[in-house]
């Protein structure tokens, strides 16, 4: 049986993961992989808008929190169109790991001739149907075929919230499907109190104990959580 670790990462952010290292061999491979991270934040397609949300982005110590490593294989859940981790990822990954975007064609199409430049060798693209319920105020999402069962890391990073009970079991299921024993669910996105009803301006805040449950439903353990992005200001 395949043990997972599902590492949520809210607004406080949460982290599952489970695994060890010696603490000299970590120290290294975190200062190697900072030097990547730093030069991937200086490629010339990132936008000035994207460039300013490094500072509460934090990505450095973010993709150090997940336990990002430049081999592993990692799947990112809807970048967007904007694909702020995906310009960063990619560089990092490029040549000894892999990473799979999942997105509509029309996000990818929105990207223009992003992924021709080679940073983006070794990214592939996986397009899914997804399509916006103004009804609802989420997306509502086609079928999911990854086609990948051994990745290192699942990362769904500020879209939790996008989407009803139902499309977060398969989003979730998706991710321990495509992660390998002891691969790593990175959830990251904005929080309201635990038991705090979702009125309308809460609309785009997640429950963090009921997010925790409904990964760990999935067959994930908690490994950490992280509050690096909370802010005391935020009303």
């Amino acid at each position: 049986m395949k043990s997972r670790i599902s590492c949520l990462a809210l607004t406080p952010a949460l982290l599952m993961s489970a695994l060890l290292v010696g603490a000299q061999a970590a120290a290294q491979s975190s200062a190697d992989l900072s030097s990547k991270i730093e030069a991937a934040m200086q490629m010339d397609y990132r936008t000035e808008a994207e460039v300013a949300r490094d500072a509460n982005r934090a990505p450095v110590e973010a993709l150090a929190f997940m336990g990002l490593q430049d081999d592993m294989t990692v799947v990112e859940f809807v970048p967007s169109r904007q694909a702020w981790y995906t310009k960063i990822l990619a560089p990092v990954l490029g040549n000894e790991g892999a990473l799979y975007v999942i997105d509509s064609n029309n996000t990818f199409e929105s990207w223009g001739d992003l992924l021709k430049n080679p940073v983006f060798k070794n990214t592939k693209k996986v397009p899914v149907e997804l399509n916006y319920n103004r009804e609802e105020g989420r997306y509502n999402l086609g079928a999911l075929n990854l086609g990948v069962n051994d990745a290192d890391l699942f990362l769904n990073i500020r879209e939790y919230h996008n989407f009803n009970a139902e499309d977060k079991a398969r989003i979730n299921q998706t991710a321990f499907d495509a992660l390998k024993s002891g691969g790593r669910y990175v959830v990251i996105d904005h929080t309201r109190r635990h038991m705090q009803p979702e009125v309308a301006p809460l609309g785009r805040r997640e429950d963090p104990v009921q997010v925790i449950t409904e990964v760990q439903a999935t067959g994930f353990m908690l490994e950490k959580a992280s509050d690096m992005f909370y802010r005391p200001v935020d009303t």
